[in-house]
């Protein structure tokens, strides 16, 4: 059965690609669900049981213990992070938060931050990242484009689907510019640490000198751990810390999953091979698709790669279906703004698979 374009599937919907090509949901490898394909962390996976006991109390309000592992890890002050129940539910609740009238949100993109700004009563229009710049910000240009009807602006870094990064010395020119129009900045850094460099691209170190930002992480792509539920922020404006400390549910994450981010932010070892793995792999796989020949292969810094259909006689909706047949699910991006049906965006997953995709792929 020929999909056509209207369709689109996420990553999770193995079940939807089960029932309409009958192909078993656990035979097929995502390569568009974005995951770390290590797996879970061993030193999780090995220790999580040791600590079943902890359902039988109530976490610590707090989180002490939890905020304090991620502090370490990410390199901040325990008292700059807010720990929550996943990324999305940190975005849903800084925008309930800061209500904004107008955002900018540079795009393509998520599009969870449109619908929660417009969930809140707001409105947003997309800053464009341009194809003939490989998609790679424009900070001169974007900076022109601020104005005092703008209360927030989105930026995932590295951005999905795109791939592209902007490094901590251009979002400290944004983050000025904002300043000057009273823009508060929302920063999600999902898949900064699949970068060897994080600490230099990350934003991290910027909420020390600056009030207008926050920078929004979880633990289901990079640790493989979707079904935990962990996300965290991090921002140096003391007061959102307090309103969103006064405000918020308590007991936000359950006590396996604070134990659990205790736990995985220590395992060094998961961490750096996780890396070199992804590090290998995508230059691997983007020489490759460019010696083909048959794509335009943009710039990556996350754990995925956007390439463009170069062919005038087949679409992304297409080679979708050739990859699913194969029992390989990539993701077609015609649904994105500014993408259309030639566009395709797969993650990086082991070595042995990487190749089955790149044969599939060469094979248009």
């Amino acid at each position: 059965m020929q999909i056509q374009h209207k369709d689109h599937f996420h990553g999770s919907d193995l079940e939807q690609i089960e029932a309409i090509y009958g192909i078993k949901k656990e035979e097929i490898t995502s390569f568009s669900a974005n995951v770390n394909p290590l797996g879970i962390s061993p030193l999780l996976k090995k220790t999580l049981s040791e600590h079943l006991d902890s359902i039988s109390t109530y976490p610590d309000r707090e989180y002490r213990s939890l905020r304090k592992s991620i502090a370490e890890y990410a390199g901040t002050d325990m008292e700059n992070v807010i720990v929550g129940n996943g990324t999305s539910e940190l975005i849903s609740l800084l925008i309930q938060i800061r209500h904004p009238g107008k955002a900018m949100i540079i795009g393509p993109t998520y599009s969870e931050y449109e619908r929660s700004v417009e969930i809140e009563g707001g409105s947003s229009y997309y800053y464009p990242l341009k194809e003939e710049e490989d998609f790679v910000l424009d900070v001169t240009d974007l900076i022109k484009s601020l104005n005092e009807s703008i209360d927030l602006l989105i930026i995932c870094n590295p951005n999905n689907p795109t791939s592209t990064v902007i490094p901590a010395g251009d979002m400290r020119k944004i983050l000025d510019a904002c300043k000057r129009y009273n823009i508060f900045v929302m920063v999600d850094e999902t898949y900064m640490e699949f970068e060897k460099d994080v600490k230099h691209l990350s934003s991290v170190s910027l909420t020390r000198y600056y009030n207008n930002i926050i920078i929004l992480r979880g633990t289901s792509k990079f640790f493989a751990a979707p079904g935990l539920r962990l996300g965290y922020a991090i921002t140096g404006n003391k007061d959102m810390i307090k309103y969103i400390n006064t405000h918020k549910n308590p007991w936000m994450i359950n006590s396996l999953a604070a134990i659990a981010g205790e736990i995985i932010f220590k395992d060094t070892e998961y961490i750096n091979e996780t890396k070199e793995l992804i590090a290998k792999e995508r230059t691997r796989m983007c020489e490759t698709l460019k010696k083909s020949g048959k794509y335009k292969v943009y710039p990556a810094s996350a754990n995925f790669i956007l390439v463009r259909i170069l062919s005038d006689e087949i679409t992304s909706g297409e080679v979708f279906d050739l990859a699913i047949r194969q029992k390989m699910m990539i993701r077609d991006c015609s649904t994105f703004p500014f993408l259309d049906e030639k566009y395709l965006r797969f993650c990086v997953m082991t070595p042995e698979m990487n190749t089955k995709l790149l044969n599939c792929l060469t094979s248009i």
